[in-house]
């Protein structure tokens, strides 16, 4: 097992000197510090289910670090429906808390066997063909409860389709997202609507 960063730092057996009384991290913590702990966090899990894989940072933008668990047989550290990576993400979260008491800044997130990556691709698949029915039908539809980061996929790919707009119902952790055909503009029929996005300069054409 071996690790590979693209942040910067260099892996989880980065040799860099640390005290005893070096264990928590005072003032804020950066999105590296913090990337740099969980990698530390999937490592030892790793070591104590001994499994064999690699982990990977990766800078997904500005605030945000992915950090990657990739090999094969990682099934034990996913889970049914996703629900033990789930697990992971919030211990790791707690681990880096304990460790780094400042601020902390940016956001890391866990990606173990590229479970996460084909959950998205299906998600925006998913997602799309609903927003298609509601435009469709001009009938609201409701999704099944998901977790903060599937309801943020949908949100992400459905905001980008004309004629339709989300948003989130019901209470933690059964919370949802609802797709509904976008309120029309006021005054106009649909057909008109439809005109008036087929110009280059719907203002224009209104007088």
């Amino acid at each position: 097992m071996h690790s590979n960063d693209s942040t910067g730092h260099e892996g989880p057996h980065r040799e860099r000197a640390r005290g005893e009384g070096d264990a928590d991290h005072q003032g804020d913590a950066t999105v590296e510090e913090q990337a740099a702990l969980v990698h530390d966090f999937l490592e030892g899990l790793l070591d104590a289910f001994a499994l064999d894989g690699d982990v990977i940072d990766e800078r997904l933008d500005e605030d945000t670090i992915e950090v990657r668990v990739q090999g094969d047989d990682l099934g034990l550290l996913i889970g049914p429906k996703g629900q033990t990576l789930q697990a992971v993400q919030d211990l790791s979260r707690t681990f880096v808390q304990r460790r780094a008491t400042g601020t902390h800044h940016g956001r890391v997130r866990i990606d173990i066997g590229s479970y996460r990556q084909r959950r998205r691709e299906a998600l925006e698949r998913f997602s799309r063909e609903v927003a298609e029915g509601v435009v469709t039908s001009g009938t609201s539809k409701a999704l099944e409860p998901m977790n903060p980061a599937d309801r943020k996929v949908v949100h992400d790919t459905v905001n980008g389709i004309d004629g339709v707009v989300t948003a989130s119902e019901g209470i933690e952790p059964r919370r949802w997202v609802v797709i509904l055909p976008a309120p029309r503009r006021a005054g106009t029929s649909r057909l008109e609507e439809a005109d008036l996005e087929g110009t280059e300069d719907p203002a224009a054409d209104r007088g």
